[in-house]
């Protein structure tokens, strides 16, 4: 059985490769329910939404506990009852694997 993305582990970007190709990044997306590609597949987005403000920023300290733990750092954007997460390689402007690593991993923190 083939590994998961959420049991994978996210390994450090130094530059030097070139993006996932957005034929490339559909084949994760298809790994990674509820999640869009934007920007001409530059972005991995997705918008989750929550009851209210306390559970929006309970959500958000989870993720950044596992950006911290995985090296990989999404932009966040939160408010009362929404927080959108935004990944990128930043040092390849564009996608990599470790992209929808956090993707999958950020999913399950969310729960169903």
């Amino acid at each position: 059985m083939a590994e998961s993305l959420a049991q994978k582990v996210c390994t450090p970007c130094r530059g030097g490769i070139s993006p996932l190709t957005q034929k490339e990044a559909a084949v994760y997306l298809s790994q990674t329910p509820g999640w869009g590609l934007e920007n001409e597949g530059r972005w991995l987005r997705r918008k989750f939404k929550f009851a209210d403000f306390r559970e929006s920023q309970s959500f958000i300290d989870k993720v950044g506990r596992l950006a911290e733990e995985q090296g990989h750092h999404p932009d966040i954007c939160f408010g009362w009852g929404y927080a959108t997460v935004s990944l990128q390689t930043h040092k390849i402007k564009g996608l990599h694997e470790n992209d929808f690593i956090m993707a999958s991993k950020i999913s399950e923190l969310a729960g169903p």
